[in-house]
């Protein structure tokens, strides 16, 4: 009987896999996508949109499409649950799907555990559907009210795009943005140049920087040092973590949560269960959390769950030792970070602009 493969989730990795079998359909296998969207939009284009560069149909990737060319079954629902050693998955609509190969790229949550007390004022960036919902709302308001305040609560790379395109989109309104990072960490896994660039940009738009462990109370959003900053609304860009379905699915997993995965991208503990993204984490050499990687890990993954299937040898996913990351300050402008090299200025944009596009083109041919 054929195997039953299913992609559960519509990362980027699985982009990579779909484009795949369109091209070579997996023999002797039932293919089924899973996600809880018809469409998936590509992380990298969120901040150009947010600055009001982009339209949302320009980085929003139809994935009904892309699982018909593939020959693969789309089935519109969330992952609730998962009996890895009973090789079953539970959808939140309650139907249980057995499966004999599984892939795993549902993407992480945003760790919102210390801001529930200001939910009525908190937009969380993942999941990116949603957002894309919410920020108009935003918008609005600032438009009402002159001098609104936001806090974009986390300091890694999408933190400091959010605050570069939320200044860009609300600049005319007055809006004033406050970027809070924890202790010391601006930026972190980037080197000392891109740091440096990055708190340039921000003073130059007159975007303040605070540092210290942010949490929700009836004041509002509060420092570890007892202040609190004056926030009408809160953009949660946290960084991931991984639904609390994961705990209980019998698969290992790291010390923080995510699945732990060999060179391979398969489960350390399960045979024939692989992830990819930002549920998942190499238990052998850990690379950094980062779009880049899912992206890159994909065609590793196609040609993975091809061989499964064939009971061929599979290959490894060797992470390059330096990324080169472009963030969008929100004024066509970016900046390029590759380790120890870091600048900005109008060209870096039209490279990321042109990469990014061509990155969702891909995924509509």
């Amino acid at each position: 009987m054929a195997q039953r493969i299913i992609l559960a989730g519509g990362g980027h990795a699985h982009l990579a896999v779909l484009a795949d079998w369109a091209k070579r359909p997996a023999p002797g296998a039932e293919r089924v996508l899973i996600s809880p969207a018809r469409h998936t939009h590509y992380s990298g284009m969120l901040p150009g949109w947010i600055a009001g560069i982009y339209h949302a149909e320009d980085f929003a990737i139809d994935l009904a499409a892309l699982a018909e060319r593939a020959g693969a079954r789309l089935v519109i629902d969330a992952v609730a649950g998962l009996d890895a050693d009973r090789r079953q998955l539970r959808l939140a609509s309650g139907e249980a799907m057995g499966f004999d190969i599984l892939s795993l790229a549902i993407g992480g949550e945003e760790d919102l555990s210390g801001l529930v007390e200001i939910r009525s004022q908190l937009l969380s960036v993942r999941p990116f559907a949603r957002f894309i919902q919410q920020w108009p709302r935003v918008v609005a308001a600032a438009a009402r009210t002159s001098g609104l305040t936001i806090a974009v609560v986390g300091g890694g790379a999408a933190g400091v795009e959010i605050a570069f395109a939320a200044k860009a989109a609300l600049a005319r309104h007055g809006a004033r943005i406050t970027l809070v990072a924890p202790p010391g960490a601006l930026m972190p896994g980037h080197g000392d140049a891109a740091r440096r660039v990055a708190a340039r940009e921000l003073a130059r738009r007159e975007i303040t920087v605070r540092f210290g462990v942010s949490s929700g109370g009836p004041e509002g959003l509060k420092l570890s040092d007892g202040s609190v900053v004056d926030a009408d609304f809160v953009i949660a860009a946290t960084g991931s973590r991984t639904p609390a379905w994961l705990a209980h699915s019998g698969l290992a997993t790291t010390s923080d949560g995510f699945v732990a995965i060999g060179a391979d991208l398969q489960s350390m503990s399960h045979k024939g269960i692989f992830a990819a993204g930002d549920v998942a984490l190499s238990a052998e050499r850990p690379w950094p959390r980062s779009g880049v990687h899912a992206v890159k890990s994909g065609p590793v993954l196609a040609a993975n769950l091809r061989a499964v299937v064939a009971n061929e040898p599979v290959r490894h996913y060797q992470p390059a030792r330096r990324t080169l990351a472009l963030l969008a300050t929100g004024d066509r402008r970016a900046i390029a970070s590759w380790g120890r090299f870091a600048c900005s200025g109008r060209w870096v944009w039209w490279a990321k602009d042109r990469i990014d596009g061509r990155f969702v083109a891909r995924q509509r041919v």
